[in-house]
């Protein structure tokens, strides 16, 4: 059947007759929209600017900023903060702790808000322990970012077996080094 033979009946977009012979949804939606636009093109709209920084060539935001400015926030908006606040007292514990403390200890690491200092002998161990109190008000006072709540001092010892925070009751690993 030629198109002509069409005019009058229903059709699917593809000119094929619709088996009830009446329009379908999609074929009345069609020819609404298309009896509306006649065939004129859908002019766009302007886009709005916005007040984005960034969004005018030379509206604000658009001005040079220093590059410390800049990764400082890159850091708060991707979460880094407290991670390089906790790296900045590990790598300052020297001038924080003073030269001498320094000297007989090592930072082993922050978990779970405690600071955890290695120390070469039980007596700086001991003396560092009677000095937590001072210390710890020091390290909330310079760092309240580093979230630190606590100072823990570790003497040197026998190898620790102990992984965590959990241990077994017992004697322990026996004939290790026989």
């Amino acid at each position: 059947m030629a198109a002509s033979a069409h005019r009058g009946r229903c059709c699917d977009f593809e000119g094929r007759l619709m088996p009830s012979g009446e329009p379908g949804f999609a074929s009345e939606a069609y020819l609404r929209a298309k009896a509306v636009w006649r065939g004129s093109a859908v002019r766009r709209r302007k886009r709005v600017a916005s007040d984005v920084p960034g969004g005018r060539p030379f509206g604000g935001g658009r001005d040079p900023r220093a590059l410390g400015e800049v990764l400082n926030s890159m850091a708060s908006d991707m979460g880094w903060s407290l991670e390089l606040e906790q790296a900045r007292l590990i790598a300052e514990w020297a001038e924080f702790a003073g030269d001498a403390t320094a000297e007989h200890t090592t930072v082993v690491g922050i978990s779970n808000g405690v600071l955890q200092v290695q120390c070469d002998s039980t007596t700086w161990a001991t003396e560092l322990r009677r000095l937590r109190a001072e210390m710890l008000t020091r390290l909330l006072r310079d760092y309240p970012d580093a979230e630190v709540r606590d100072l823990r001092f570790l003497a040197p010892g026998a190898p620790s077996w102990r992984h965590g925070p959990r241990t077994v009751r017992g004697r322990g690993p026996r004939d290790t080094y026989g």
